[in-house]
């Protein structure tokens, strides 16, 4: 056997496998009290940011993830620190311009980050290149990816020829990212042997337990001569995540092979995760345990429980089934692109869209017409033609390198965002998610604390943990509607309890018996909403622009009195965190438009009327 060497581990619990598990939902203030034991487990790095982290931070625990960045990194003095990067995409979902990109990797090397595992969610090295250099200048460790995958064009040899590729680039490090878990035992040992014959680099393997083929998939690449693995501690591994790091290093305990992980505090790390994952027991779902189905879907563990999550929050959890198996048709249809971010979320997000529009790409989301148009990359297949034509019309698609297209934006965004920001990080994060970074920014500004999700148990005798609970309502006084949020509340047994209530937008504290004390004397209706005031009637007339699904106005692009021409895009939704256009069905003017930005609407409201 050659090249036996003692094999390094690379820890996945604080990013990736709650990323998989629980719809990325865990909390810097759950991380960091098991850190001084992860620091001392022996890792060769700890995976603790990046990916759908940061959207998730800002998005709904109303964290600032730089902040978290700062004080993992604190945290953890003796064990490197590595983040997944998106490439061009950086940690977002469409390409943003260089200049967004290289200030983002200066500054999180600045606050911590020492690896960057980067990828392409098509392979397209182009969409590497700005990443490679500005990493090597900072001085940090470039580890560049390959994302894996099958289909008609893909073989060892295709993955063997990137490989080369990304050591003319400078790669520290390769990574086999293998994000559907479809990666079998000899695939992997055919895989790893025809790279390290390639290129003389440091190999590693990430792969996911969806298919249970994690294990096995890790020993046979060992045995192939890989160098580092992925695994996350055992509570929080298998099915959409890694495979158990105790596992892993107790089957290669004694061997050529040991990591030489301390296995007590692999032990004292996994009792504390254990109690950590019943406190999100609800943000499981029952797609995240082991699914021989993927092989065919190829869905990533990331994607897969934020794909529930979103169909749950949508009233649509009874139509999973129709989305995935409309995934693979998508993928099909856009050139077997490997399913990973934001490849996975345009496909998953389009079959989504396709299910529940009931009509195949009735709406194309605004990313997969840039897809399409090459604004991604260059597809791996072509496209399929009919979609082509729908999705662009008599445009041709792209030739050159995306982010050539692009403008400098971070200037443009310090201006929009003016004071509001408190450093350059803040730019940053509002250049990257603008809607998600402003409401966080705005809930910060008011001085709440983070919403709290309610602990499965109760803390030795602490009483109930606070419960923060938003909530939304219409309560109609004679007739005149109030919008009224409950904005945070202070904990259950706490009497009276403080609530934040915020009444037509004026944020105002009370101090109540109970929430029914909210309710005004007077006789009034309380309606339960999702979309804000706005009564909106049902569409019914030939020129009432409606949505077949719900979503978020984020822009409009009309204003009342223009003239428009059937097919123009009126509004962008985000739904399930993509765009969606919104189109006028007749020639006409703008009449009316019943919506605003911000505004949650419902598939049939009309949002525009157009004579």
């Amino acid at each position: 056997m050659k090249d036996i060497k003692k094999i390094i581990v690379t820890e996945t619990v604080l990013r990736d496998a709650h990323q998989c598990l629980l719809a990325t939902r865990m909390r810097t203030e759950d991380m960091l009290p098991i850190c001084e034991t992860l620091d001392r487990v022996g890792y060769w790095s700890l995976e603790v940011w990046g990916g759908a982290t940061f959207d998730t931070c800002l998005r709904f625990l109303k964290e600032d993830p730089w902040e978290r960045l700062r004080k993992l990194k604190a945290a953890l003095p003796r064990t490197q620190i590595q983040m997944l990067l998106r490439g061009q995409n950086i940690v977002g979902y469409r390409h943003y311009p260089d200049d967004v990109l290289k200030k983002f990797i200066e500054r999180a090397v600045e606050n911590g980050i020492q690896i960057f595992r980067v990828f392409d969610a098509l392979n397209d090295l182009r969409n590497l290149e700005t990443s490679a250099k500005e990493i090597k200048r900072h001085k940090a460790h470039f580890q560049a990816s390959i994302c894996y995958t099958t289909g008609p064009i893909y073989n060892a040899e295709y993955y063997a020829g990137l490989s080369k590729k990304l050591a003319d680039m400078g790669a520290d490090s390769i990574c086999i990212k293998d994000m559907g878990g479809i990666l079998s035992p000899f695939a992997a040992e055919e895989l790893v042997r025809m790279i390290k014959e390639a290129v003389p680099l440091q190999l590693h393997l990430h792969t996911h337990d969806t298919t249970g083929f994690a294990t096995s998939s890790l020993l046979k690449a060992i045995e192939a001569g890989v160098d580092g693995v992925d695994t996350a501690i055992s509570p929080l591994s298998s099915g959409a995540s890694q495979a158990p790091t105790e596992t892993i290093a107790a089957a290669l305990k004694g061997s050529s092979f040991d990591p030489g992980l301390d296995m007590k505090s692999l032990s004292e790390a996994a009792d504390y995760f254990r109690k950590i994952r019943k406190k999100y027991r609800k943000y499981e779902s029952e797609y995240t345990g082991i699914n021989t189905n993927m092989l065919i879907w190829q869905i990533p563990g990331g994607m897969i429980s934020n794909l529930a999550s979103q169909l749950k929050d949508h009233n649509a959890l009874d139509r999973m089934q129709e989305v995935l198996e409309e995934v693979p048709r998508v993928r099909s249809d856009l050139g077997y692109p490997p399913l990973v971010t934001p490849a996975s979320q345009i496909v998953g997000t389009q079959a989504t869209l396709n299910v529940l529009a009931d009509e195949k790409y009735k709406v194309i989301a605004t990313e997969t017409k840039d897809y399409v148009k090459g604004l991604y990359g260059k597809p791996p297949a072509p496209v399929n033609k009919e979609l082509l034509k729908k999705a662009l019309g008599k445009e041709n698609p792209i030739t050159c390198r995306p982010a050539d297209l692009l403008e400098s934006e971070l200037e443009k965004m310090a201006k929009e965002i003016g004071a509001t920001a408190i450093g350059i990080e803040d730019v940053l994060s509002y250049a990257l998610f603008p809607a998600a970074a402003m409401e966080y920014f705005e809930w910060r500004a008011k001085g709440l604390p983070p919403p709290k999700e309610e602990e499965v148990t109760e803390k030795a005798g602490k009483g109930p943990a606070p419960h923060y609970a938003p909530s939304e309502f219409v309560i109609k006084v004679h007739g005149e509607p109030f919008h009224v949020k409950i904005a945070a509340a202070g904990p259950r047994g706490e009497q009276p309890r403080p609530f934040f209530i915020e009444v037509d937008g004026k944020l105002e504290e009370v101090v109540l018996e109970s929430l029914v004390e909210i309710v005004p004397t007077v006789k009034g209706e309380i309606v339960p909403t999702t979309a804000g005031v706005s009564e909106r009637p049902k569409a019914k007339e030939t020129g009432d622009v409606s949505t077949p699904i719900p979503g978020k106005v984020t822009k409009i692009l009309v204003k009342e009195g223009d003239k428009v021409k059937a097919g123009t895009t009126v509004l962008v939704l985000e739904t399930m965190k993509m765009a969606s256009e919104i189109h006028t069905p007749i020639d006409g003017v703008v009449k009316k438009i019943l919506v605003k930005i911000g505004d949650e609407v419902n598939p049939q409201e009309t949002l525009m009327v157009i004579e």
